[in-house]
């Protein structure tokens, strides 16, 4: 759920990257941040495991304009891919105001994306979420390498529901900021309804 800090008349909503490990959810944070205004954002801060990081900032996006006379600030966050750190997951999607699921096109990932979604669901309905009422998006990643699945392949086994979905090459930007855009415009039209 957002927070409102009355003193600097600001909404604060949480957008959370999620997927399976090394599928791309990091170097779409690293490559928005890197393009993103500097006086609009606050510093990256990465928690370090062993085998993978979790990243997050914070921008106040500009062009997106105000809610009864509060500017609107967004908070992204990765999860750790790897099934291990469930506690960090369910921890990060704690407060969740959007996701945007990341799956890695490559057909040898596509147990390791179902295995994710499924913990994203599971993850979500612990804490007493429903995927499909949140905003939700969905990036397929990876696109540029040569053994991807097909999307209607990977639409009917990721975005049943019929989502906003991304072709993306996090690597060049490619669906990077028109997957952000989406989830944060869903996000922002979920604040006007007043929920």
């Amino acid at each position: 759920m957002s927070f409102i800090n009355y003193s600097s008349r600001e909404i604060n909503c949480k957008i959370v990257y999620y997927g399976p490990g090394l599928c791309g959810k990091t170097t779409n944070l690293q490559y928005i941040y890197a393009r993103t205004n500097p006086e609009a954002k606050g510093k990256m801060i990465s928690l370090a495991t062993e085998t993978e990081r979790t990243l997050f900032f914070d921008f106040l996006p500009l062009s997106l304009g105000e809610i009864r006379g509060f500017k609107t600030r967004f908070h992204l966050y990765t999860v750790p891919g790897q099934v291990f750190y469930d506690a960090s997951r369910k921890l990060i999607l704690k407060g969740v105001d959007g996701v945007a699921f990341v799956v890695d096109s490559q057909i040898e990932r596509m147990e390791a994306n179902i295995e994710s979604l499924d913990n994203l669901r599971y993850n979500l309905s612990d804490q007493g979420y429903d995927l499909d009422k949140l905003p939700y998006v969905v990036q397929y990643n990876k696109r540029d390498l040569p053994n991807v699945a097909p999307v209607e392949q990977l639409r009917e086994m990721f975005n049943p529901s019929a989502a906003p979905e991304f072709e993306a090459v996090a690597t060049t930007g490619f669906g990077v900021f028109n997957t952000l855009k989406s989830v944060a415009k869903l996000v922002l039209t979920e604040l006007k309804r007043g929920r």
